[in-house]
C-alpha cells in the first residue's frame, strides 16, 4: 500500500488515479482520455501504457491475494460473454484473454510472463482492443477495491483516494 516511488510511476499514479473516477462514474471515454499517453506512441507512449498497465495488474493481484486471505481461500476468475453466459478464457475475446492471463500471472508472482503478456497486445492488437484492455484492468482495480474495502481489507493508498468522493 507504498506511494509511488519516483516521478514516472507518480505520474503513472495520477492518471490511473483519474481514471479510476471515470470509471466509477460510467465514464469509460474519459477513461480512456485520462490514461492516453503523454507522449506520442513513438517517444514513449507505448512504454507509458505498460507501465500503467502493469501498475493496475499489480494492485489487482495484491487485492485478490487479499480477499484470497493470502492464497488460504481461493478466488475464482469467471468470464462471460455478451449474453452473461460464463466461458471458458480461450472462448473470451482477445483483449479478455490478455487480462485474465496478465491477472493470473501476477496472482503467480510471475511479474514478467504479466509483462510479457501486455507488451504482446499493446505491440499487435487493434487500438480498440488495447482500448479494451485498459477499461478491463480499470473496472477490475475499481471492483476489487471496492469489494475490499467493504470488507474493511486494505487498499493501496492512491486507489482508495481515488474512490472515496
Amino acid at each position: 500500500m507504498q506511494h509511488p516511488r519516483n516521478e514516472d510511476e507518480h505520474g503513472l499514479v495520477e492518471k490511473a488515479q483519474r481514471a479510476l473516477v471515470a470509471i466509477h462514474l460510467g465514464q469509460d471515454e474519459d477513461a480512456l482520455d485520462q490514461i492516453a499517453p503523454t507522449n506520442a506512441p513513438q517517444a514513449g507512449g507505448a512504454e507509458e501504457t505498460l507501465g500503467l498497465m502493469l501498475l493496475l495488474f499489480s494492485e489487482c493481484s495484491a487485492m485478490v491475494a487479499t480477499l484470497g486471505d493470502g492464497g488460504n481461500a481461493p478466488v475464482k476468475v469467471q468470464v462471460f460473454d455478451e449474453e452473461g453466459e460464463e466461458v471458458s478464457i480461450d472462448q473470451a475475446d482477445p483483449p479478455v484473454r490478455t487480462a485474465v492471463r496478465t491477472l493470473l500471472a501476477e496472482v503467480h508472482g510471475n511479474t514478467e510472463a504479466a509483462q510479457e503478456q501486455v507488451e504482446i497486445a499493446l505491440a499487435s492488437a487493434a487500438p480498440e482492443e488495447v482500448d479494451s484492455l485498459v477499461l478491463q484492468a480499470l473496472r477490475w482495480t475499481a471492483r476489487l477495491s471496492v469489494e475490499c474495502l467493504e470488507r474493511g481489507l486494505p487498499v493501496a493508498d492512491w486507489i482508495n483516494e481515488a474512490l472515496s468522493d
